[in-house]
Formats: C-alpha cells, structure tokens, sequence
C-alpha cells in the first residue's frame, strides 16, 4: 500500500483525518477510500484523480477545491461546503448531499445518478450533461434558474 504525508498527515485508505487542515494541499491521485475527514478544511486543495469512494465529508470545507475528476462513488458529503468546487466529470453515483452548499460549482458531465440532494443549494451551478437519474430531491432543493429537474429523471421526496 502506498502512503505519503501531506501537510503531517498520512494519506491512506480509511486514514482518520476528522479535523485536519489541508487548506491548499495537493493530493492528486490520492487514494482515500473509505477515509473520514470530517470537519477537515480543504479549501483549494487539488484532488485530481482522487479516489474518495465511501469517504466520508461531513461538514468538510471544500470551498474552491479541485475535484475533477474524482470518485465520490457512495461518499457521505453532508453539509460540506462545495462552493465554487470544480467537480467536472466526478462520479458521485449515490452520494449524499445533502444538505450541502453547491453554489457556483461546477457539475457538468458529472455522474449524480441516484444521489441525494434534499435540501442542496444548486444555485448558478453548471450541470451541463449531468446524469441526475434517480436523484433525489425534495421542495427545499434550490435548482439552477431554467434546470427542469423532472426532466432530467429526478425523483421527489
């Protein structure tokens, strides 16, 4: 298995990371399946090609961060903070996101196929191409100005 440190702190899966400051880390590739970052800060830090399946994001700030494209196949992103996050081509096949704030990020050509969005703010979020089959929504989800989320095989709540 192979493990780096990033800013002190082992990069693995299922590593421990609740709490952890990696404001601006470069984690390209990085492979944190199943890992728990809760609360940690991840503010502009490049994930590129990283492996986050089951990961969990709970209250995580990923504000500006560089997420294209990663596996979030399964994560629990709860309330993390993914504004103006640049999630181009990411999978997040049942992800929770709720209720996460999505404002100004970028999902085009992401894969959100059964994901949970009751309660995200989508606002002025790019979701060209996006698969939303089967996600889920309900009366508190805000969608991008003109989005038809029925249309695109959202299911409500």
């Amino acid at each position: 298995m192979f493990t780096v440190n990033v800013n002190g702190y082992k990069i693995e899966p299922g590593v421990d990371l609740t709490g952890a400051n990696l404001t601006g880390a470069n984690l390209t590739g990085a492979n944190l399946t199943g890992a728990n970052l809760t609360g940690a800060n991840l503010t502009g830090a490049n994930l590129t090609r990283a492996i986050l399946a089951e990961a969990n994001f709970t209250a995580v700030n990923l504000t500006g961060a560089n997420l294209h494209p990663v596996n979030l196949t399964g994560a629990d992103l709860t309330g993390a903070d993914l504004t103006g996050a640049d999630l181009t081509g990411a999978n997040l096949t049942g992800a929770r996101l709720h209720p996460a704030p999505l404002t100004g990020a970028d999902l085009n050509w992401v894969n959100l196929t059964g994901a949970d969005l009751t309660g995200a703010d989508l606002t002025r979020v790019a979701l060209t191409e996006a698969d939303l089959y089967q996600a889920l929504a309900d009366e508190s989800t805000v969608w991008p100005e003109n989005f038809d989320p029925e249309g695109a095989g959202v299911i409500y709540k």
